[in-house]
C-alpha cells in the first residue's frame, strides 16, 4: 500500500513534465505567413522576389546585409500594377509596413547593380498577415483559463525571444565579418612593412658600406 505523500510526488512529477511538454509544444512554429532568407548577392546583379497577398492583408519587410563592401544594398517593393510602394538607395537595414491595398502578386527587389567588386550577403523577413491565435475564439462559450492565458503568455514571449536572437545573430554575424576584414588588411599592412623595413636596411647596409670602401684613385702619366 502506497503511502498518502506519494501521490503528492506522483502528481507534482506529473505536472512539471506537463510544463515542460507545453514549452516544446509552443516552441515548435506554427502555420505562420512569415519568409526567413538568407541569400548571396553578387556585384552588378539584381534579386526579386514574389509573394501572393489578399487584400486588407498587414505585412512587413525587414532586411539588413550582412555581408560585403559598405554593408548597402538598393531596395524596391512594388505592388501588383507596377506602383513603387517603397524605395530605398544604399541603405544597410530598414523595416517597412504596409497594408494590401489589392489581391495579386506583390514584388520586392533587392539590387547590388552599383557595385562592382563586391557581392553581399543579405537577410530579409516579410512577415504577411498577424499569426493564428493560439486558441482560436469561435465555438467557445467561456473566456480562456488560467492556464490558457499563460500558455498566451508564454508564446507570445517565446516569440519576443525568437526575434531577439535573430538581431543578435545578424549582428554577430555582421561584427564577425567586419573583424575577419580587418584582420586581412592588418596582416597585409604588417607584410608590407615587413618588406619595406628589409628592403629599407639592405639599403642602408650598403650605403654605409660605401662610406667606408677604399677607393682608388688612378693617375695617367701623359708624355710629351
Amino acid at each position: 500500500m502506497s503511502r498518502p505523500g506519494s501521490a503528492q510526488r506522483w502528481a507534482a512529477a506529473a505536472g512539471r513534465w506537463g510544463c515542460r511538454l507545453l514549452a516544446l509544444l509552443l516552441l515548435v512554429p506554427g502555420p505562420g505567413g512569415a519568409s526567413e532568407i538568407t541569400f548571396e548577392l553578387p556585384d552588378n546583379a539584381k534579386q526579386c522576389f514574389y509573394e501572393d497577398i489578399a487584400q486588407g492583408t498587414k505585412c512587413t519587410l525587414e532586411f539588413q546585409v550582412i555581408t560585403g563592401g559598405h554593408y548597402d544594398v538598393d531596395c524596391r517593393l512594388e505592388d501588383p500594377d507596377g506602383k513603387v510602394l517603397y524605395k530605398e538607395m544604399k541603405k544597410q537595414y530598414d523595416s517597412f509596413t504596409f497594408t494590401a491595398s489589392k489581391n495579386g502578386t506583390y514584388k520586392f527587389c533587392f539590387s547590388n547593380e552599383f557595385s562592382t567588386f563586391t557581392h553581399k550577403t543579405v537577410y530579409f523577413d516579410f512577415q504577411v498577415g498577424e499569426d493564428p491565435p493560439l486558441f482560436p475564439s469561435e465555438n467557445r462559450v467561456s473566456a480562456l483559463t488560467q492556464m490558457e492565458s499563460a500558455c498566451v503568455s508564454i508564446h507570445e514571449a517565446l516569440k519576443s525571444v525568437i526575434d531577439y536572437q535573430t538581431h543578435f545573430r545578424l549582428r554577430e554575424a555582421q561584427g564577425r565579418s567586419r573583424a575577419e576584414d580587418l584582420n586581412t588588411r592588418v596582416a597585409y599592412w604588417s607584410v608590407g612593412e615587413a618588406l619595406i623595413l628589409l628592403v629599407v636596411s639592405i639599403g642602408q647596409v650598403f650605403l654605409l658600406k660605401s662610406f667606408f670602401s677604399d677607393k682608388r684613385t688612378t693617375t695617367t702619366r701623359v708624355g710629351s
